[in-house]
C-alpha cells in the first residue's frame, strides 16, 4: 500500500473516522495504551509520507523535527503507568487531531493542490507551532513527576555496526528523556549519553545535527542540581576535544554557563569545565568572549586558592596559558598578580600543576623583555632551578619543562645566567650530563651547548666546571645530532685561552680528537667541526706541540689536499715558526 494510502488509512482509524458512527464510542473506549500506540504509528507513518514533498521544503522539515522529537516523547511515555492519566490520554486525541491536519496539507502539497504559496506557508508555521505546543504539554507532564525511571521503555544502545537512523534515533530518545523525564531519568540519559560519546565520534556527530542536545547541554550548565551540572560538564568536555564541533557549542552559548559552572558549580563541575574552556580557547581561540564573562578572574581565583584540587588547577593554568596570546589579557593577568601566583604553582608537588604552571609562564614572558625581567624578581628563576634539582624527587616531564624554561627566560641575558650559576645550576647541568639517562643526557647537552654560546665569562664558569671532559665523550656518540652538539659546545669553549690551556693538559683530548678525525668520512660536517677544535687549539703553543707530535699529521694533509674546510688553515699554522722544520721531516721522511 502506497505511504500516502497507509496513512490516511491509519489516522482515519486511529480518530474513527472508518466508521463515523463510531467515532464517539471510540474516543471514550479506547485503551489509553492502545491510544498511544496508534499515535506513535501515526506520527512515524506521516514522516515517512512527508519526505518525498518538493515544496515548501525548509518549512517541511521544520515539521519533520517536530514530529520526531514528538514521536520520541511519546515512545517514552509507552507503557508507563502515566497512560491511564486522563491528561495523557487526552493528548493522545489532540495529537491525532493535528495529524489529520498535517496530512491534509501534506497530501495538498503532494498534489501541488494547495490554493495560495502564501496561505499554504502560513498554514505550515501554523503546523510547526502545534506540533512545538504537544512537545511542551508532554513535557510538562513528565516535569509535573507523572513519568519516573521504572516505568519508562529502555531503549537499546545500537551495536557498533547500526545504520546512522538507528544511531539518530538512540540519540532523540536521550534527548527526550534529558528534556522531560524527571530527575533519575535525565541523569541516566546524560550517563548514557556521555558512555557513547566517549566511545565513538559517529555519536558526537549526530549530537551536533540534532541541534536541541546542545543547547539542552549548555541549560543544564546552569542546572540548580549539581549532579545534572556534573553529567552534563561532562558530555561538553568530551565535545570540547573535536575542532569541528567547537563552532556548534560556542554558537549555542556555552562560555557564559561555563564560566558560571567555575565561579559557583561544585569541584567536579569545575574541573570539566576547565577542561572543556582549555579545548575551547587552545590558540588563543574564544579568548575574548572568556574574558567577557569574567572567566580570566573566575580562572586566577581558582589558582590562588589554596583550597583548589589539582585536578581544577591544572586545567585552569592550561586556558590562562591559552588566553596569554591574547596581550590586553596578558597585561590584565599580570596587574592581578598571576606572575607571583604562578611562581608558587611552580613549586607544587603535583607533576601536572607544575607543568602547567612552568609552561603559562614561558607563556606569558615570552617576546616580552619587561614581563621576563617581573619573572626572574618574583624569584622565577629559583623556582625552577629547584624543579630541575637532581636531589629533588622530581618526575622526567617536569625537569623537561623546567630546563626549557630556564633556557628560554635565563639564557638571553648576562645577569640572569649569572643568577642560575650563583644557584647552582653549572652543577646540576653537568649531573645529568653525567648521570642522566639517554634522554636526560641529550636534553642537558642541548641546554649545555646553548649556554656555551653566551657570554665569554659563561664559557670560562664551564671551563672550570668540566664541561669540557664531558663534551669530548659524546664527539663518539651514535647519534650525528648528539656528535654535532659536543662539537659545537667544545669548540665555543676552546676558543677562551684560559680553557685551551686546561683542554691540553690532558694528552689524551687532544690525542681523542685526531684519532676521531681520522675515523671520520672526508668532508662529512663531524669532521668539518673537529677540525675547527683543533685550529683554535694551535693557538696555544702545548696544543700545537701535540698535534705536530701525534702522528696523524698526513691525514690532516691528505684533508687539506681535498679541500676540506678549515684543513689548509690547520696545517699552515702548524707549518709556521719553529714548527716548520719538524713538519718538513715527519712530511717527507
Amino acid at each position: 500500500m502506497p505511504n500516502g494510502v497507509f496513512a490516511k488509512s491509519l489516522i482515519n482509524k486511529s480518530m474513527g473516522q472508518e466508521n463515523p458512527k463510531q467515532d464517539q464510542i471510540f474516543q471514550e473506549s479506547s485503551p489509553p495504551k492502545r491510544s498511544l500506540r496508534q499515535a506513535i504509528e501515526v506520527i512515524s507513518s506521516l514522516i515517512s509520507y512527508s519526505l518525498p514533498i518538493k515544496v515548501f521544503a525548509v518549512k517541511w522539515q521544520l515539521i519533520r523535527n517536530k514530529l520526531e522529537e514528538l514521536n520520541s516523547s511519546l515512545i517514552a511515555i509507552e507503557d508507563c503507568d502515566s497512560c491511564q492519566n486522563p491528561i495523557v490520554s487526552g493528548m493522545m486525541s489532540a495529537v491525532l487531531a493535528s495529524a489529520r491536519d498535517c496530512y491534509d496539507l501534506a497530501r495538498r502539497c503532494v498534489d501541488l493542490s494547495y490554493s495560495g504559496k502564501l496561505l499554504m506557508q502560513s498554514d505550515l508555521d501554523a503546523m510547526v507551532a502545534k506540533f512545538d505546543r504537544h512537545v511542551r504539554n508532554l513535557s510538562g507532564i513528565f516535569t509535573a513527576g507523572i513519568l519516573s525511571q521504572r516505568f519508562a521503555i529502555v531503549v537499546s544502545r545500537p551495536g557498533v555496526n547500526a545504520c546512522k537512523d538507528d544511531v539518530r534515533f538512540y540519540v532523540r530518545d536521550l534527548l527526550t528523556r534529558i528534556k522531560i523525564g524527571d530527575l533519575e531519568m535525565k541523569r541516566h540519559a546524560l550517563v548514557n549519553l556521555y558512555d557513547v560519546v566517549v566511545e565513538d565520534e559517529k555519536y558526537v556527530k549526530i549530537i551536533v545535527e540534532v541541534g536541541d542536545i546542545v543547547n539542552i547541554l549548555a541549560s543544564l550548565l546552569d542546572s540548580m542540581e549539581m549532579e545534572l551540572q556534573q553529567d552534563a560538564v561532562k558530555v561538553v568536555a568530551v565535545i570540547s576535544g573535536f575542532d569541528s564541533y567547537k563552532s556548534i557549542l560556542i554558537g549555542a552559548g556555552i562560555i557564559g554557563p561555563l564560566i558560571r559552572v567555575l565561579e559557583s558549580g561544585s569541584e567536579i563541575s569545575k574541573e570539566g569545565a576547565a577542561r572543556s574552556l582549555q579545548k575551547l580557547t587552545k590558540n588563543s581561540d574564544n579568548a575574548w568572549s572568556v574574558s567577557a564573562y569574567g572567566g580570566v578572574t573566575a580562572l586566577l581565583k581558582i589558582c590562588a586558592s589554596v583550597d583548589s584540587t589539582a585536578e581544577l588547577i591544572s586545567p585552569a593554568c592550561g586556558v590562562l596559558r591559552n588566553l596569554a596570546g591574547v596581550d590586553e589579557i596578558k597585561r590584565f593577568m599580570i596587574e592581578e598578580g598571576a606572575v607571583s601566583t604562578f611562581i608558587k604553582l611552580a613549586r607544587s608537588k603535583d607533576e601536572g600543576v607544575q607543568i602547567s604552571s612552568i609552561e603559562f609562564l614561558q607563556n606569558i614572558a615570552s617576546g616580552d623583555e619587561s614581563v621576563r625581567q617581573l619573572v626572574v624578581k618574583e624569584g622565577g628563576i629559583r623556582a625552577l632551578v629547584r624543579v630541575f634539582d637532581p636531589k629533588i624527587a622530581r618526575s622526567s616531564k617536569s625537569r623537561e619543562m623546567a630546563l626549557r624554561a630556564i633556557e628560554n627566560l635565563c639564557f638571553s641575558s648576562a645577569s640572569s645566567i649569572s643568577v642560575l650559576m650563583s644557584y647552582g645550576f653549572m652543577d646540576q647541568l653537568l649531573f645529568f650530563l653525567r648521570n642522566g639517562d639517554v634522554s636526560a643526557q641529550e636534553l642537558a647537552l642541548k641546554a649545555a651547548c646553548r649556554l656555551s654560546g653566551t657570554s665569554e665569562v659563561t664559557k670560562k664558569s664551564m671551563g672550570d666546571a668540566g664541561f669540557m671532559s664531558e663534551f669530548v665523550k659524546f664527539l663518539d656518540a651514535k647519534s650525528f645530532e648528539v656528535r654535532e652538539m659536543a662539537a659545537v659546545a667544545l669548540t665555543s669553549l676552546v676558543s677562551v685561552p684560559k680553557n685551551r690551556k686546561k683542554f691540553v693538559q690532558n694528552d689524551r683530548n687532544v690525542g681523542f680528537l685526531l684519532q676521531l678525525l681520522d675515523q671520520e668520512e672526508t668532508n662529512s660536517g663531524s669532521k668539518k667541526l673537529l677540525i675547527s677544535i683543533l685550529l683554535s687549539l694551535t693557538s696555544c703553543n702545548s696544543g700545537r706541540k701535540q698535534i705536530a707530535s701525534s702522528g696523524y699529521l698526513k691525514n690532516i694533509e691528505k684533508l687539506a689536499e681535498a679541500e676540506v674546510s678549515d684543513a689548509k688553515r690547520l696545517v699552515r699554522k702548524l707549518s709556521t715558526n719553529r714548527f716548520r722544520s719538524m713538519l718538513n721531516g715527519i712530511w717527507h721522511s
